[in-house]
């Protein structure tokens, strides 16, 4: 199927133009060999098949392909047809009425219970899918019908797109080590007091000792990789406002993942005297009550740790020699709701995570990239003996935006870093515990950055998650120091005395 747009319209006229008949054929025979065709490949413009006047309306239908879309034609019509009406006739067009709007569109899935503003129906059909929308001037003026296609068009990708796994292409894998441990890291951890559930979803306190942990693995990766290679600590924002995930990218998909943040309508003491006296008298905290006095959503927890620093260089041009600029953040929490798939450490709502940025050409970008992996098989082969394996992977973000191509010619996409977990036995799935994301221009070109010379810029991020690397390491060398490697316990030093309770 290819795609198809059917349009059917009126020109609100400001008198009958039934004595303009002649003119208004004349000019619709010539639009659609001229204005109608303009940017189009031959034979490839958009076309009126039918038209009429009815009272104070020139009614019309459309129909086009890709090129010269039925409302952009609508809107290309409007202006000379109201030149000649008004010149000969004195009649103004007042308006445009969109009795019927349909676009149909290739697809090879179905797509079933979707709902899109704008869209009254959704039909699957032979060999795509059909779309009937409600329109008016204004709509069509702010291009909303492109924008609907665009998402229908991403849904089909992602529909198209499939399973990560269909996506994943091994790079390099450790040889298989022999586990003297077996159990589930998480629980050992709680059983040793080592950390607790916290009061709120998938979120932990850590003791004495797994925050001596946590800290060893930042030293490391501080002492080996950070400092070595150059990178400058910052502090990034740990709210996240609309502004930003808008200009990431973020704010076409992350709506299911976060935690909200909703300021108080007022500070005043009176406005809140309310809750505060519903919760002195029943000692209950009357959160309806609260949904009523708080303002609409600002934002967000911080969801992917890097995008609130290109605010920082967001319309800045910085000097060519000055690349490539690496920095790193591990100042705070990030927030991410995992709906039904919390299990333990390796999978929670907060999480500590040491993100990593670098910015530059592409050429500096993707050697920056290489040094990054280099150093991290040093960290998990040399010092945490890790059993461990590395995947290329296209992450979603990249075939939504059409650049799966460069990801397979292993120029931007993800590096996943996997380590089986022994208790979930031989064929049990492998912890991605470590990535390295080459982004290409994305954040660059959202945040408008750019470069003295004029160079197109590109970026990278890698997340060092400090649960996710407690999670491998544990459940492959258990919690007594005797077993772990050399290098890491002469890092960690004598594990502090836990809180002992009666």
């Amino acid at each position: 199927m290819e795609l198809k747009f059917n349009l059917k319209g009126a020109f609100k006229t400001s008198a009958d133009p039934s004595g303009a008949k002649d003119v208004i054929a004349q000019y619709i025979a010539e639009a659609n060999e001229t204005t109608l065709t303009k940017g189009a490949p031959e034979g490839q413009g958009a076309k009126i098949t039918e038209w009429s006047i009815v009272e104070n309306s020139i009614e019309v239908t459309i129909e086009s392909g890709r090129f010269v879309r039925a409302h952009d034609a609508m809107i290309r019509l409007r202006k000379p047809l109201a030149g000649k009406l008004g010149k000969e006739f004195h009649i103004g067009i007042r308006g445009i009425d969109v009795k019927e709007f349909t676009i149909e569109m290739p697809a090879e899935e179905e797509l079933d219970n979707i709902r899109i503003p704008h869209v009254t129906n959704i039909t699957n059909v032979e060999g795509g899918i059909k779309l009937e929308l409600e329109v008016g001037e204004s709509e069509l003026e702010n291009r909303i019908p492109d924008r609907i296609l665009t998402l229908m068009e991403e849904k089909v990708k992602a529909k198209d797109y499939g399973g990560k796994a269909e996506h994943w292409q091994i790079l390099w894998e450790s040889e298989k080590k022999e586990h003297t441990f077996h159990g589930d890291p998480t629980q050992e951890m709680m059983k040793e007091g080592w950390i607790k559930r916290g009061a709120s979803r998938g979120q932990w306190i850590h003791g004495p000792q797994s925050t001596r942990m946590f800290r060893t693995f930042e030293r490391i990766v501080l002492e080996e990789l950070l400092e070595p290679l150059g990178y400058r600590e910052m502090i990034f924002p740990k709210l996240v406002p609309w502004e930003v995930w808008q200009k990431s990218g973020h704010a076409k998909g992350v709506y299911p993942e976060i935690y909200y943040v909703c300021p108080p309508k007022t500070r005043d003491p009176e406005y809140w005297e309310e809750v505060i006296d519903h919760y002195k008298v029943t000692h209950e905290v009357p959160t309806e009550l609260i949904k009523e006095k708080i303002g609409e959503p600002i934002g967000g927890l911080c969801y992917a740790q890097c995008p609130p620093f290109w605010m920082y260089v967001q319309g800045e041009t910085i000097p060519t020699e000055d690349f490539p600029i690496k920095v790193f953040d591990r100042s705070g929490t990030s927030h991410r709701y995992e709906s039904g798939g919390i299990h333990g450490m390796e999978r929670v709502d907060e999480f500590h995570r040491v993100e990593i940025v670098w910015l530059g050409t592409k050429e500096q970008v993707i050697a920056t990239a290489k040094e990054l992996h280099e150093k991290y098989m040093h960290i998990f082969n040399e010092i945490l003996d890790l059993e461990w394996r590395k995947a290329w992977v296209t992450p979603w973000f990249m075939a939504q935006e059409g650049l799966t191509g460069l990801s397979e010619q292993g120029e931007a996409g993800t590096t996943d870093y996997e380590a089986p977990l022994p208790y979930r036995g031989e064929d049990g799935e492998w912890l991605e515990f470590q990535n390295v994301s080459i982004n290409g221009n994305k954040y660059p070109s959202g945040f408008n950055v750019k470069c003295q010379s004029g160079e197109e810029l590109w970026s990278g991020c890698s997340g060092v998650g400090l649960e996710r690397w407690a999670s491998a390491f544990f459940a492959q060398k258990g919690l007594d120091p005797e077993n772990w490697p050399e290098e890491f316990r002469k890092r960690a030093g004598k594990v502090p005395e836990g809180i002992n309770f009666l």
